[in-house]
């Protein structure tokens, strides 16, 4: 990145983006030494069965030994946390850690118009470590203006500010004026956005979008295929071309990313899946049809109950339009959501957590829904673990507690099979080997 290019998106910015020397893409600073962690409980998320050989070994921030195989030498720091369960570092695959509502519709308006870009960076710090210390050691983040997720993701990387293992995708792909675009500010007032910031028109155009993303440092790809229920468009109508979604997809793919499609429309939502995006975003008015599809083509669903589940029960803080968009959208995603469970298709655990007011930190609130709403709660946990790293590509590293992964370990009181909600209330998280957040007393 030039420093021409930089010096577009401010001094503190530039400096989060200079840390890119760090260990590797995605993959925070790992501990050092020997710890081993005790409970009465061990969900390892290869499966939906708990065991009872509660035991991890953690060495120079990697799983060293389980259970049995957990050989404690002499001299290990051993953390004994009782009646507790040990699990897998969740995973929110619909993350937005650079945004945050507020209860006031258009005093959130008015804060995005008016917070610079290095404002944004810093409250998108804070944001991050209250999702880490929520037990979240990884997220994959769909949409961020000015690569500040980027920035956010490298100073991550190199030790400066704690937070979750960020998969950054910069901008996301949208038409003009479709539900990725900013709102229709006056242009005199507030300059239209163009590739670089991921508006295109035209198959070569959202080529070149894409590339902008992936040159900026771009991990994963997201592309907006229908209106969206907080913009000011009709939610499920198409938005891109097939044209359009095809380039995107075909040039994020060629150069090794996975594609996350926004898509509340069926129609929209078919014709990505038909060009090969990795997951749908919301889904809200999927037909059966589309899930199925879905399935046979391994296409996971992110459903972002969080975000549904409160402009449903929010709806009056919004403008008319808007509201009833959230009503009709909401009634038609619960039942979506039963279908999808019933189908069979591939689910992963994804908050869209910008959505509610003061919710960074509560991204648990996601598998508790999914069990609400029909899945087991031991597959709601899966969704939020293995799956989601299944979904990120990143499934070798962090998803499941194996020999060899990364110690991405979160403890929870109690039985969360039995009571989902306890993932809520974390007693320890680690992270890579290193303990960012422990209860006492």
């Amino acid at each position: 990145m030039g420093w021409k290019r930089i010096g577009r998106f401010g001094a503190a910015l530039a400096a989060l983006a200079l840390c890119s020397a760090a260990p590797q893409r995605g993959v925070p600073p790992a501990g050092e030494g020997l710890i081993a962690l005790k409970a009465a409980r061990l969900f390892d998320a290869t499966s939906e069965r708990l065991r009872d050989d509660a035991v991890i070994l953690v060495r120079d921030g990697r799983i060293a030994g389980i259970g049995a195989s957990a050989e404690i030498p002499a001299g290990t720091e051993v953390i004994d946390l009782g009646d507790a369960t040990l699990l897998p570092g969740f995973i929110d695959a619909h993350s937005h850690l650079t945004l945050e509502s507020d209860a006031d519709y258009y005093r959130h308006v008015f804060k995005q118009m008016m917070r610079t870009q290095s404002e944004q960076a810093f409250y998108a710090g804070a944001n991050a470590r209250l999702t880490l210390e929520a037990g979240f050691t990884t997220v994959r983040h769909v949409g961020a203006r000015y690569f500040i997720d980027i920035g956010l993701r490298n100073a991550i990387n190199a030790g400066l500010t704690p937070g979750p293992r960020i998969l950054a995708s910069g901008n996301p792909i949208t038409a003009r004026g479709g539900s990725c675009d900013q709102p229709p500010f006056p242009a005199e007032r507030v300059a239209p956005k163009t590739a670089i910031d991921g508006v295109c028109s035209g198959g070569a155009e959202c080529r070149e979008a894409v590339r902008h993303q992936m040159n900026n440092g771009a991990d994963a790809i997201k592309i907006c295929v229908s209106g969206g229920v907080l913009s000011w468009d009709p939610v499920d109508v198409p938005q891109l071309t097939r044209e359009e979604i095809t380039a995107a997809v075909e040039e994020a793919h060629n150069w090794g990313r996975k594609v996350a499609a926004h898509a509340h429309g069926d129609t929209a939502a078919r014709i990505a899946i038909e060009a090969g995006v990795d997951s749908i975003e919301h889904g809200s008015f999927l037909s059966e049809a589309t899930l199925k599809l879905m399935k046979a083509r391994g296409v996971f669903l992110v459903p972002t109950c969080t975000a549904i589940d409160w402009v449903e029960t929010h709806s009056g803080n919004y403008p008319p339009n808007i509201a009833e968009k959230a009503r009709v959208a909401s009634k038609a995603h619960h039942d979506m959501l039963r279908a999808a469970i019933r189908i069979g298709v591939p689910i992963a655990a994804g908050t869209d957590m910008s959505v509610v007011d003061k919710g960074h930190g509560k991204n648990a609130t996601e598998m508790v829904l999914l069990a609400r709403y029909g899945m087991r709660p031991a597959a709601a946990l899966v969704a939020g673990t293995r799956d989601a790293a299944r979904l990120l590509g990143i499934a070798e590293r962090v998803g499941t507690i194996e020999t060899g992964k990364d110690a991405d370990i979160v403890a929870v009181a109690g039985n969360p099979v039995a009571d989902i909600t306890a993932t809520r209330a974390p007693v320890l998280v680690m992270q890579r080997g290193r303990i960012v957040m422990r209860k006492t007393g």
